[in-house]
């Protein structure tokens, strides 16, 4: 079985010498409990998995209750030896981390070597439970969507399948049912994200008016869309900040990002019109009836698909690596996307068949602010293949 990068990262913090909490977070679907299990099963100490995520309430007494256990198996493995306990979904009991804090203080005063990993698909929550009470004890390990090259490894995808069916691993096996395959995505992983994921952990006023948030990014990927604008195609839209806050939401639950414009500025950034992208092309896909060979035809159409790929691509790969993404716009000019870090800036612009309502603006973009590195992705510039099999950072290196 294939195993993500992320792996031999997790295998070797869980065999260190100091102790943290690791901390698996990211969206549905991205193999976080395959990789918890994979490490289970290859490290060489007592283990212990639980998950939440089943029928039966859960509450802190059940997070004891495994805590217990594997102190048990390492007691029986001798003095002092590691165990390794896995608690999978952590965010769906109320208090967990207050609990969790106590046990490990508790352990950490015995000088008992337990170690922790603990696994969420709700960002949100999990980050705040985190932040509230386990400061200082823990390192957070992003699980972001599958890269074209990791699709490419475990399932030998070519490059214009990952721009049209994304990077879902388990729903790779149904791409010869094309519309069983949408289904999937629709009912198991979309739906599924904004119902449990969202609104069921998240307070919101209006689910439906969310909902079709979704449904319009995916529309406009790759395309700057004024809040105002939003308003005119949405009904019962309340206001601006409602739109900004559940737009978070959805990036949070690692399905749509609202990218701001770069201005140097932080205050006029998240001032400006945000710039849609869709952070899997699997969820537009699945909500358009464009087949592969429709799209591949119709320039305008892949030429979204694909800006989609490289932006979502970018977005996933800079998580957690100090990196920002943003997209430039002025004077009817404008630079796909813009990469900072620091007073480092890498201009990007997409070359793809689609016509676009702007001009390129990297020379006015060059004017305005020092770039580091200017890039061509597709026609003569980076090959695509090239620039999908390169890690993102590596860009503003």
């Amino acid at each position: 079985m294939y195993k993500r990068p992320i792996h031999a990262m997790l295998m070797k913090r869980v065999q260190e010498k100091r102790r943290f909490i690791q901390v698996l977070s990211g969206p549905r679907q991205t193999g976080k409990t395959t990789i918890a299990r994979q490490v289970l099963d290859d490290v060489a100490m007592p283990t212990h998995y639980g998950t939440a995520d089943e029928p039966a309430l859960k509450d802190r007494s059940w997070i004891e209750q495994q805590w217990e256990t594997a102190r048990t198996l390492a007691r029986a493995a001798g003095r002092k030896q590691n165990a390794l306990l896995v608690l999978d979904e952590i965010h769906k009991i109320p208090g967990w981390s207050e609990t969790v804090k106590r046990l490990w203080d508790e352990d950490s005063s015995a000088h008992n070597p337990l170690r922790v990993v603990l696994l969420g698909s709700s960002p949100l929550l999990v980050w705040k439970g985190l932040t509230e009470s386990l400061s200082g004890r823990f390192e957070l390990i992003p699980v972001t969507h599958w890269s074209f090259a990791e699709m490419q490894a475990a399932f030998g995808w070519s490059l214009e399948q990952y721009i049209y069916y994304g990077g879902y691993p388990g729903a790779a096996s149904l791409l010869p049912d094309r519309e069983r395959w949408a289904r999937y995505v629709a009912d198991a992983l979309i739906e599924t994200s904004i119902s449990r994921d969202i609104l069921l952990m998240t307070r919101v006023d209006k689910p439906a008016l969310l909902r079709r948030l979704f449904e319009l990014g995916c529309s406009y990927s790759g395309q700057v869309l004024s809040y105002q604008k939003m308003l005119g195609q949405l009904h019962d839209a309340g206001n601006t900040t409602t739109l900004a806050h559940y737009l978070e939401l959805l990036q949070a639950a690692g399905m749509l990002a609202g990218l701001h414009k770069y201005a140097g500025q932080k205050v006029r950034q998240r001032a400006s019109s945000p710039k849609f992208l869709v952070l899997n092309n699997a969820l537009m896909t699945a909500l358009s009836s464009l087949t592969l060979e429709t799209i591949r035809q119709d320039g305008e159409a892949w030429g979204r698909w694909v800006e989609t790929a490289v932006g979502s691509t970018l977005f996933n790969g800079i998580i957690g690596k100090g990196i920002s993404l943003f997209y430039w716009q002025g004077s009817n000019r404008e630079v796909d996307f813009v990469l900072s870090r620091g007073k480092d800036i890498v201009a990007i612009e997409v070359k793809s068949s689609r016509k676009k309502d702007n001009l390129p603006g990297m020379e006015a973009f060059s004017n305005e602010f020092k770039v580091k590195r200017k890039l061509l992705v597709g026609g003569q510039g980076i090959p695509m293949e090239n620039f999908f099999l390169t890690p993102p950072e590596q860009w503003i290196a």
